[in-house]
This record gives C-alpha cells, structure tokens and sequence, in this order.
C-alpha cells in the first residue's frame, strides 16, 4: 500500500503541523521500501555498518517509535522492545529471516499507536517511566526528536535505496 507522501499545510496549528511532518517522513520510509526485493531488502551496502539494511532500517523505526511513545512517554514496560537490550548491539536492526512485508506491517501498525497516544494527550503532558532522563520531555519534545529521527532514516533510506537499484527522489 502506497502511503500519501504530503507536507502539512503551511498554515495550520503546531499539532497538525508535528503530525504531519512526522507522518510525510514515515511515508519516505515505507516508499523506498517498494519493490524491493527480500534479498536486496536485506542486502548490506555500507561495509561498516552490515546492519544498515532496509529491512533493519524498518525494525529500527518500528522499535523507536514504541521505545518513544509506549515507554518513555506513556511509562509501559520495555520488556519485549529489542532496542532496550543491552546485552546485543543493534538488536532492533537484527531482522534475517524476517520478510520486509511484515516489517513494514508492523511498522505501520505501531505508527497507527503512537498515532493514538499523541491524539489523546497534550502536546505539554511529560513522560511517565521514571528510569529513564529522557522520558521527562513533553510530548512535543518527542514529536520534534521523532521528525528528526525519522528524518535521519528516510536519508538514509534514500542513499541505501539508491545503492541497492538506482532508484532515487526525495518526496
């Protein structure tokens, strides 16, 4: 499923306007990821970081996305979150065996989360774990930092698709 890649009006309130920066970016991600093949989708093609693949790439977003809204913010366990492990690194980019369709569906299904936790609070609520600094900034610090973050990523995913195929363009 093709997701609609577009900008936010350019006169709307701060929550339209983090809303929908953030959801153009995710949509970037979930673009380059089509037509890729299983193979290309976990292919490396930077040599110093052979977990940067597209498919690890979209394990990483998903996992960010619960590690920002479901933990930090709302206080939920980070039990089962890959990214909290500390005892193997990168373990939200480890993704063989794993097709990219489902990657992406479970993606897209927590993005649909983090969608519903930000609609029903204030842009000024602050986060809930209490073993984590991070989770003392309001939701809107977190909505800029995930803009930024799946910013960086659909950059990434830009120069990993290019050097998979050739395929390129930004929005």
């Amino acid at each position: 499923m093709t997701i609609p890649r577009v900008r936010p009006p350019l006169v709307a309130d701060e929550r339209t306007q983090l809303v929908g920066w953030l959801g153009m970016q995710r949509a970037i991600i979930q673009w380059k990821c089509e037509g890729l093949s299983e193979e290309d989708a976990h292919r490396p093609v930077l040599p110093a970081s052979p977990l940067m693949t597209m498919a690890g790439l979209v394990s990483h977003m998903r996992w960010t996305e619960h590690s920002w809204f479901e933990v930090l913010f709302l206080g939920r366990d980070q039990a089962g979150n890959p990214g909290f492990d500390d005892t193997v690194e990168d373990a939200d980019m480890r993704v063989e065996g794993v097709p990219l369709a489902r990657l992406l569906d479970e993606y897209e299904r927590q993005c649909a989360v983090s969608n519903e936790i930000v609609a029903a609070h204030s842009l000024d609520d602050v986060g809930k774990h209490p073993d984590f600094k991070s989770a003392g900034g309001t939701l809107r610090w977190m909505l800029i930092h995930m803009v930024e973050e799946t910013a960086r990523h659909a950059g990434h995913a830009d120069i990993i698709r290019e050097l998979l195929d050739g395929e390129k363009g930004y929005y």
